[in-house]
């Protein structure tokens, strides 16, 4: 019984995700219909890809994930306690803050800021994004303006969208704007160009924040179709805006 109950559960979940990411709807059909052989094709196809980018070693690392979720930030501060290198750090860094820990994701970076490493860039952001999500945006802008001073050559759209999000939380809008503007359209996902819009009707300028919805959907419907569904949260939104 219990097993029924688990595969009932497992079935609406992956429909729901089905549904929420513009899959094929064909895929509702052979979840259903496919109790044990859906599911497990599903999330082969769909959904480890996704998490792993790919390849052999990745599928390897997904089902790892999946099964035990843990054992990334098991190795990741097991290797900080031995060896205590940046790159332990980083990985240590990037488990804690996708577990909601923030406090001990930024403690993390700042043990690794010193010496050569004192303005290392990927723990800087790491840094800047632990601290906006517990919204220390002074701390976030610190961080980031940290970053590009010392590290110019360091390029990362998802630290100057970052900074962007940062300046607007933070209340200087007229800068968000301009960081809105600069990122978007070098951005890879949809994110900043839907913030960049939103952020726009807010200050009452809809027309201008219109066109910015009405781009994306239609940079959207010309993209392929994996693209689409990557970004559906987003564009789902801009869609929302619009109606």
């Amino acid at each position: 019984m219990t097993l029924i109950v688990l595969s009932l559960l497992v079935q609406a979940a992956l429909i729901v995700h089905v549904l929420r990411t513009g899959r094929n709807t064909l895929w509702i059909l052979a979840i259903a219909l496919l109790p044990v052989a859906g599911p497990i094709a599903y999330i082969a196809v769909e959904i480890l890809p996704e998490m792993t980018g790919g390849g052999a070693r990745g599928v390897n690392s997904g089902l790892w994930r999946l099964f035990d979720p843990d054992r990334g930030y098991r190795r990741a501060r097991t290797e900080v306690q031995v060896s205590g290198n940046v790159d332990a750090r980083r990985r240590l860094a990037d488990e804690l803050y996708r577990r909601g820990r923030y406090d001990q994701a930024i403690e993390t970076c700042q043990g690794g800021l010193t010496g050569v490493f004192e303005h290392d860039p990927t723990l800087l952001l790491q840094l800047a994004r632990a601290s906006f999500a517990k919204s220390d945006f002074q701390g976030a802008r610190a961080s980031l303006e940290r970053l590009d001073l010392h590290n110019p050559e360091f390029h990362s759209p998802d630290a100057k969208l970052l900074y962007a999000r940062t300046l607007e939380a933070g209340g200087a809008t007229e800068d968000a704007l301009r960081e809105y503007a600069k990122v978007a359209p070098e951005y890879p996902g949809a994110e900043a160009r839907l913030r960049y819009g939103l952020l726009l009707k807010r200050l009452g300028r809809t027309e201008q924040a219109n066109r910015e919805f009405s781009d994306l959907l239609e940079g959207a419907r010309l993209a392929p179709a994996h693209y689409r569904r990557a970004q559906a949260e987003w564009l789902g939104i801009a869609r929302r805006e619009l109606s």
